[in-house]
């Protein structure tokens, strides 16, 4: 069989189209797996009295095993493939909303997390090696657009999900929805799974154990972390803040904030799709357009921090800040792919893209203490100069990728 990644024959448009639809529909399970337990913690208030402080440890302990996971992960990858890699978080997933149906204490919830986040550590790894090897070359621009689109659905899927089948069933028969929701993408993957199917690193010829960590040594991987985990900061204190910050500093309803929140996710999705072309049409410039589009980001989110378009401009302002960073996103990933050595897609992607666990990981924890002294323009403002130090990482990892190859 021959891959789409050596670049010698391209493939029809429909099989390329097919492998980024099943990557797609996996990477929303993936999106979708984040809020399997945030979204019910006013509900677990309110059935067993737990804490903020409690339950936010649990958004912690889903991250922090799926970073440490996700870094561990490509090593499996690369050696036994994708596809089973893939099918096995499903079935985690599966696990995990099974465990929250029968939950009876905080522990059970913890192993909810564990589970989920078990689950959700394998996907950028796993999705950007079918990827990489599955779709031609000049169409991974537009693979990388779809992959980081049907991401952002999967944010925008879970509440509405979790609102409907908690109202018709209650929240337990909820989790039990989504465990049959996960179960039919794995059928789905199942059913289509021989346009998943990776080489692996030992038919592609890959040396020794030595080589397995030699991608470790290569300074433009550690600066592609440092760009996901500063980038992942500033959406971080977004997703976690942007709705008090905006009642607070503009005096605006819950509901206007939330649809803030969401118009963000949806302008990003939107910029996803567009950065696709962009991301086609300028595939050597990948680190050039990162860099334009965050610093737009940042100083659009400087402009929120500022007040200066009053309630109604910023919430506009806010809004625009997802498209811009939308955009780079199908950039962002081809320029991973251009540092990435032969042979070595899992583990790279799974290293770099760990720093995305870290980032949400400590950001609320940063921010969390400026939100806590009423510091509110103070944390749109520290995001923001976050966000302006991936601008340089973006372009350290353009440096270093030319002198590479």
């Amino acid at each position: 069989m021959q891959l789409a990644s050596s670049g010698v024959v391209a493939t029809p448009w429909r099989n390329d189209a097919k492998v980024m639809g099943l990557v797609g529909m996996a990477h929303a399970s993936s999106h979708f797996s984040h809020l399997l337990l945030p979204l019910m913690f006013p509900v677990f208030m309110r059935d067993f009295g737990w804490s903020f402080s409690e339950l936010g440890l649990l958004s912690t302990l889903f991250f922090v095993v799926s970073g440490t996971g996700q870094a561990f992960a490509g090593f499996v990858v690369d050696r036994v493939g994708a596809r089973p890699v893939l099918f096995i978080s499903q079935v985690l997933f599966m696990a995990a909303c099974s465990l929250a149906f029968m939950a009876e204490s905080y522990a059970a919830l913890m192993g909810v997390a564990v589970l989920a986040g078990l689950g959700n550590a394998p996907f950028h790894p796993v999705d950007f090696t079918i990827l990489n090897q599955r779709v031609s070359s000049p169409r991974l621009g537009y693979a990388f657009s779809v992959h980081g689109l049907t991401g952002n659905l999967g944010w925008a899927l879970a509440p509405v999900f979790f609102t409907l089948t908690t109202a018709l069933w209650g929240w337990r028969h909820a989790f039990l929805a989504a465990a049959c929701v996960y179960g039919l993408v794995l059928l789905v993957l199942v059913w289509n799974r021989a346009h998943l199917l990776t080489t692996t690193q030992k038919s592609l010829g890959s040396g020794s154990a030595q080589s397995d960590l030699a991608f470790m040594r290569l300074p433009v991987v550690w600066w592609c972390f440092g760009f996901f985990l500063l980038s992942t900061v500033t959406l971080a204190v977004v997703q976690n803040f942007s709705v008090p910050i905006l009642k607070e500093l503009h005096g605006v309803s819950l509901e206007l904030a939330s649809m803030t929140l969401t118009a963000y996710m949806l302008f990003g999705a939107v910029g996803m799709l567009v950065g696709g072309f962009v991301a086609a049409r300028f595939p050597t410039l990948s680190d050039r357009v990162v860099a334009v589009c965050m610093s737009c980001a940042a100083v659009l989110m400087a402009l929120c921090a500022s007040g200066l378009f009053g309630h109604i401009g910023t919430l506009w302002v806010l809004a625009a800040t997802g498209l811009a960073v939308g955009v780079g996103g199908p950039s962002r990933d081809l320029m991973i792919k251009k540092a990435t050595p032969k042979g070595a897609t899992g583990r790279v992607y799974g290293l770099v893209y760990s720093g995305l666990d870290v980032g949400f990981a400590l950001s609320p924890l940063v921010f969390g203490v400026l939100m806590d002294k009423g510091w509110y323009s103070a944390t749109l403002l520290g995001a923001s100069l976050v966000l302006l130090l991936s601008v340089g990482a973006a372009l350290g990892v353009g440096r270093r990728t030319s002198v590479q190859t």
